[in-house]
């Protein structure tokens, strides 16, 4: 992956959580490591976005107010069946019922809320390749 000026792109991730203050500390934790990142705190926004935007992994929280994670997952799936490898689900609800079947049939990495630093990082280095 290089730029037109032959220079290798930093890595862009996605961030999806209607939690702003924790969005923008992942953005800032990411950017500190050398990634790109951009904040969507709506689902709906955010699939517009990736659809016209190179991205290498997908931080998604679960629980949204207008677009819960996993329907945001199923609608990536059908419009870009490429990126379904390279979601990270965060969540702090991963015990409600409404996301234990998702939870467990998804390929992803799964971090419960609060996200360690280093966790988080792997997840995002994982995905990214």
């Amino acid at each position: 992956m290089e730029t037109s000026t032959g220079t290798p792109r930093k890595r862009h991730v996605l961030i999806v959580d209607d939690n702003a203050e924790l969005a923008w500390f992942f953005l800032e934790i990411l950017k500190l490591h050398g990634y790109e990142a951009t904040v969507m705190t709506d689902a709906v926004f955010a699939l517009k976005y990736l659809l016209s935007h190179p991205i290498d992994a997908i931080i998604c929280d679960l629980q949204m107010p207008t677009l819960d994670g996993d329907l945001f997952f199923a609608t990536v799936e059908r419009a870009k069946p490429e990126l379904v490898r390279r979601f990270i689900f965060v969540t702090g609800v991963a015990e409600d019922a409404r996301f234990h079947k998702f939870i467990s049939t998804v390929e992803a990495p799964v971090l419960r809320k609060p996200v360690p630093v280093e966790s988080l990082l792997a997840a995002v280095e994982r995905v990214a390749q």
